[in-house]
């Protein structure tokens, strides 16, 4: 329990602050790279700038199509985060990666306009991951106060422990 309340606990809500401050980075950076409500804003991929989400989607689908390795390749930018592109063997699919302050993958699909989609949906989604931290940093919280009440308690059979100990010790000696 002590090792927990020295290490664990300061290491897991030092991660947990880590992820907060990344997810409210991330979020600003959304803010400030809104998604056109009737359009599309862009995208580059591979150097080339894509001003259609049906075009963008395509070139996504080729650049998955003439993707050789496992290794991770730059793919571009969209709506101020870079894209990794990378095929997941186990699961046998291509995944973007969202690199802001915090990673966000996204699996793609076959459709062309539902891969822009799915990444709009993961952007979209970063406040939800940043309550969820929200509320997982507080439990770890709560979790290290107990843990330090618990510590603080006194052994309720101390005293019989000492004596059965103190016994035991004479049986041996």
């Amino acid at each position: 329990m002590e090792d927990k309340l020295l290490k664990y606990f300061p290491a897991e809500i030092e991660r947990q602050t880590g992820y907060i401050r990344g997810f409210e980075a991330d979020i600003q950076t959304v803010t400030t790279h809104p998604q056109i409500v009737e359009g599309f804003c862009g995208m580059e991929i591979l150097g080339k700038h894509y001003m259609e989400k049906e075009d963008a989607g395509e070139m996504i689908l080729a650049a998955c199509k003439e993707m050789k390795a496992t290794e991770p390749i730059p793919l571009g930018s969209y709506r101020g985060f870079q894209m990794e592109l990378s095929f997941d063997s186990f699961r046998h699919d291509f995944d973007i990666t969202l690199k802001g302050a915090v990673s966000h993958r996204v699996s793609l699909g076959t459709d062309a306009r539902g891969n822009i989609i799915r990444l709009d949906n993961a952007l979209s989604s970063i406040p939800e991951k940043l309550e969820k931290a929200h509320e997982q940093l507080t439990n770890l919280q709560n979790q290290q106060e107990a843990t330090r009440a618990e510590l603080g308690k006194p052994f309720p059979q101390e005293a019989e422990l000492a004596e059965k100990s103190a016994r035991l010790a004479e049986l041996d000696a």
